[in-house]
């Protein structure tokens, strides 16, 4: 989506100076739980962990901690039983938010979730209410100087990728973005990886099919608004079909 790259740069940068890598990998360490939990502790036959564990990786998460998440989902550990849920809503200016949780009680997880809502200027709203307006795709972040635009749309075009978005803003920075469909992500990831580029992000997500373009002041409530529901310990991801007008980027990234 436009403006995207420019987002995840600013995303990045903020989540290196608020040195959010604990919380980072609680979350990471729950998604491992409850895949191993549901599908077994073996990542060549559960799809669900491997995605885990490769975004444990992207996180930098030690190889032996994602190891003892693995065996504590598979049942060498607690009882600990992680459930999905996700939650929909509307933030600044009609923004549409999708929030996907992992928790062990629904009850506490939908009252946080709502009282971030109307603590932050937004709302919550019902099932399906906004969940029409995103599409199920697999996104691949890679930093700008990472690669030449040749190398990578060779490389990720020919393994099936949908469409390779440039950077966007100043020369060396922000990311190229890499959009593939379910079922091709991780054999255009591990594509991308085999050619010796380096993936600095890779989920498969909830990518919106309309945007509503932000200025500075909604843009900064939006943030404001993200970051709360993402630092809920049962958040996972929160998606937004958010557009950021040039002096809300300028704005966000001073």
């Amino acid at each position: 989506m436009a403006g995207h790259s420019k987002w995840a740069n600013i995303r990045h940068r903020k989540d290196r100076q608020d040195k959010k890598r604990g919380t980072q990998w609680s979350k990471c360490s729950r998604a491992i739980i409850a895949a191993a939990r549901e599908g077994g502790p073996d990542p060549d036959t559960n799809l669900t962990l491997r995605y885990a564990i490769d975004e444990a990786k992207y996180a930098n998460m030690p190889k032996d901690t994602i190891e003892r998440a693995i065996k504590k989902g598979a049942g060498a550990g607690s009882g600990e039983n992680f459930l999905p849920a996700r939650y929909e809503g509307y933030g600044p200016n009609g923004v549409a938010i999708l929030v996907d949780t992992l928790t062990d009680n629904k009850t506490r997880t939908v009252s946080e979730v709502r009282s971030i809502f109307n603590k932050r200027g937004g709302n919550m709203g019902n099932a399906g209410s906004v969940a029409f307006m995103f599409e199920t795709k697999g996104q691949i972040l890679i930093a700008a100087t990472a690669t030449s635009e040749d190398a990578l749309m060779e490389t990720a075009i020919e393994a099936g990728a949908e469409d390779v978005q440039n950077p966007e803003g100043d020369e060396g920075e922000g990311f190229w973005t890499v959009f593939t469909g379910p079922t091709e992500f991780q054999s255009v990831k591990e594509s991308i990886e085999k050619a010796g580029i380096e993936i600095t992000e890779a989920e498969i997500a909830m990518i919106p099919t309309n945007t509503v373009t932000l200025g500075a002041d909604d843009a900064q409530k939006l943030m404001n608004l993200v970051e709360a529901l993402e630092d809920n310990e049962d958040v996972q991801k929160v998606y937004t079909n958010a557009d950021f007008a040039d002096d809300a980027l300028d704005a966000m990234s001073g």
